[in-house]
């Protein structure tokens, strides 16, 4: 069985910093493109980060380039996303997905596993 889990995830002032992590099982994904999205209350889910199989091309939405850092390795089957400057607008809960290929898309339909997200939560 496939399996993404998301750990990392928590309570931070605004301009502190965080780190969710991505562990896969069952398979590695070390081929796939990796992406992060997340939800906030109300809101659809978008594409925060992403990245190719080889690492060699990245993506990230405009409100977090600068402050987001999308990381692998694959000795661990682990994605990481470390979040800094953080801002109460980035406040929701963060689902790692593992692409159908390996490109980074942003488009949901375009990833085949995800986990079951962690809650990040910014207070201002």
């Amino acid at each position: 069985q496939v399996q993404l889990v998301e750990s990392g995830g928590g309570l931070v002032q605004a301009g502190g910093s965080l780190r969710v992590s991505c562990t896969a099982s069952g398979r590695t994904f070390s081929s796939s493109g990796m992406g992060w999205f997340r939800q906030a209350p109300g809101k659809e889910r978008e594409f925060v980060a992403g990245f190719s199989s080889s690492g060699g091309y990245s993506n990230y939405v405009d409100s977090v380039k600068g402050r987001f850092t999308i990381s692998r390795d694959n000795a661990k089957n682990t994605v990481y996303l470390q979040m800094n400057s953080l801002k109460p607008e980035d406040t929701g809960v963060y689902y790692c997905a593992a692409s159908r290929s390996a490109i980074v898309t942003r488009i949901h339909s375009g990833y085949a596993y995800w986990g079951q997200g962690t809650q990040v939560t910014v207070s201002s």
